[in-house]
C-alpha cells in the first residue's frame, strides 16, 4: 500500500522569456523511505523539478505537498523537515570543515552538545575526521562533496533532495557518499536524487522517474522499467529507448 510523503499534482514551470515549459504537467507521488531517482538528459527539467520541490523556485502552476504540508501555507515547517544538497558546493571556502558544519547546524537550530556529536559522527562516517580543522578550499573535489552532503543532513531531514551528489568524485568518495545515503535512508529519510550515472542509479534507487522535455515518460522500480522495454538489458537501454540518441550537450 502506498504511503506518499510527496504528492505532486499538475506541476508546471515556465521561465521568463522562455517559449517552452521546463516542467510540463508533472504528477506523481513519492512514498516514505523511498530512494527516488529523477533521471533525464541535459535540459530535461530534473533540476527545475527538484528546485521547485525544495522551495528554491516557485511553480508557474500546479501544487505539491511534503509530509502533508503545502508550501503556500506551511513553508517554514517544510524547511525544517527537508535537506537540500545542491550540485554546487554550499560551503564557505575560508572556513574549516568543522566551522562550516557548526554554522549550518546552528541554522537548523541544533544545539551545542547534540550538534558537536552529530558533526563528529558524520565526519567519522565520511572519513573526514583528520581534516576537520582544515580549510575547505584545501580540500579535493571528493572531500568537498562529502562535506557538502554532511552540511545538508546534520538535522536528519525527513526528505533529502540531492542534485548530482557524486559528480566529479573518485571511486572511494562515491562509495562513501552512497553508503552514507543508504544509512540515512535506513534511518527513515526519503531521498530524491538526480544523476547522469545510470548504472549507479540502477543499483541505488528503489524507484525511478525518467523525465524529458519537462514530462515524465516512465516511472517504476529499475527492474520494472527494464522489463517494460523490449530487448533492454539495463537502465541505460531503457533511457535511450525513451529519450532517444540525440546529443544533448548544453552550451
Amino acid at each position: 500500500m502506498s504511503n506518499p510523503i510527496i504528492e505532486i499534482k499538475s506541476l508546471y514551470k515556465k521561465y521568463k522569456n522562455s517559449e517552452d515549459f521546463s516542467v510540463n504537467d508533472i504528477s506523481f507521488n513519492i512514498d516514505k523511505n523511498e530512494i527516488y531517482g529523477i533521471l533525464g538528459p541535459n535540459g530535461a527539467g530534473k533540476t527545475t523539478l527538484i528546485s521547485m520541490l525544495s522551495g528554491l523556485i516557485k511553480p508557474t502552476s500546479g501544487s505539491f505537498t511534503i509530509n502533508g504540508l503545502s508550501p503556500k501555507k506551511d513553508n517554514s515547517k517544510i524547511k525544517q523537515i527537508i535537506g537540500v544538497v545542491p550540485q554546487e558546493y554550499a560551503l564557505y571556502p575560508t572556513l574549516t570543515a568543522k566551522e562550516n558544519l557548526l554554522f549550518f547546524g546552528s541554522l537548523y537550530g541544533l544545539k551545542n552538545d547534540y550538534l558537536h556529536k552529530a558533526i563528529d559522527e558524520a565526519l567519522e562516517l565520511m572519513g573526514l575526521t583528520k581534516f576537520a580543522n582544515k580549510k575547505v578550499d584545501q580540500f579535493s573535489g571528493g572531500m568537498k562533496r562529502r562535506c557538502n552532503l554532511i552540511a545538508g543532513t546534520l538535522h536528519n531531514p525527513k526528505v533529502l533532495f540531492l542534485d548530482e551528489p557524486t559528480v566529479g568524485v573518485d571511486v572511494q568518495s562515491k562509495k562513501a557518499i552512497i553508503d552514507y545515503l543508504l544509512d540515512l535512508n535506513k534511518k527513515g529519510t526519503c531521498i530524491i536524487y538526480t544523476s547522469h550515472h545510470l548504472s549507479e542509479a540502477e543499483e541505488f534507487c528503489t524507484k525511478i522517474a525518467i523525465i524529458d522535455h519537462g514530462k515524465i515518460h516512465a516511472t517504476g522500480t529499475p527492474q520494472e522499467l527494464v522489463e517494460r522495454v523490449a530487448n533492454a538489458e539495463n537502465l541505460e537501454d531503457v533511457f535511450i529507448s525513451l529519450t532517444g540518441k540525440e546529443l544533448r550537450d548544453v552550451v
